[in-house]
């Protein structure tokens, strides 16, 4: 008997590792591309490579995976690692203006998961790149925007023109890169995002075995 269970034992236990594992490298690779400097903008929010690891982290773990990834990384830089833009850290950077953009990473990469596992086994890179967009800008505009409002007391106009727009040919690019490389992974490794249905047609689904019942009872 006890044969018959470790087989299945050692696959969970090698499943969380390797779910532990990968969580802990894009959370390493998303701090990596903090590391080249950053580019100011003279509003207190720095152009960084950071979108393009929060991108690269929902991509290809999928939403669980690859927003705890980024929330490993944000939980690290508020503890007080400089791993966070022009190399910050501590709590005093989530009330700055930068702060709604951190959050919104999170949010970022739990979109981008949540649309790629539902376009398999179609992730190729156009599917991958209205994930990338949708997520990785959209998703983190809507959250970091009226946090720069809130901080900075600037009407909501001026912080769509000065909180998005010199970022947006850049996070259009990184979108791209993002969904190129992510592509090429899930080709070269499939099966690292597991298929899920839509909320609809999985409504659809149990329609008919809600009236076969019926019928049955009936």
């Amino acid at each position: 008997m006890t044969v018959a269970q470790t087989p299945s034992g050692r696959t969970a236990v090698r499943s969380s590792a390797r779910d532990l594992a990968q969580i802990a490298v894009f959370a390493a690779l998303i701090a990596a591309l903090t590391l080249p400097g950053t580019i100011p903008v003279g509003i207190g929010v720095p152009i960084t490579l950071q979108t393009l690891g929060v991108m690269l982290a929902g991509a290809i773990l999928g939403a669980r995976k690859g927003a705890l990834a980024v929330t490993v990384y944000v939980a690290l830089g508020l503890a007080g690692l400089p791993i966070l833009a022009g190399a910050t850290g501590g709590l005093a950077v989530l009330v700055g203006p930068t702060g709604g953009y951190l959050v919104g990473f999170i949010l970022g990469a739990l979109v981008i998961g949540w649309l790629a596992e539902r376009l398999t086994p179609r992730l190729q890179f156009w599917t991958l790149l209205i994930a990338t967009s949708v997520g990785g800008i959209l998703a983190v505009y809507l959250v970091g925007i009226p946090w720069l409002t809130a901080v900075t007391g600037m009407p909501i106009w001026a912080a769509i023109a000065t909180g998005s727009l010199p970022f947006l040919v850049g996070d259009a690019i990184k979108a791209v890169i993002a969904a190129l490389v992510a592509a090429g992974v899930h080709r070269a490794w499939p099966g690292l995002i597991a298929e899920k249905s839509w909320p609809w047609r999985r409504s659809r689904a149990a329609a008919p075995s809600t009236e076969t019942a019926a019928t049955d009872i009936g």
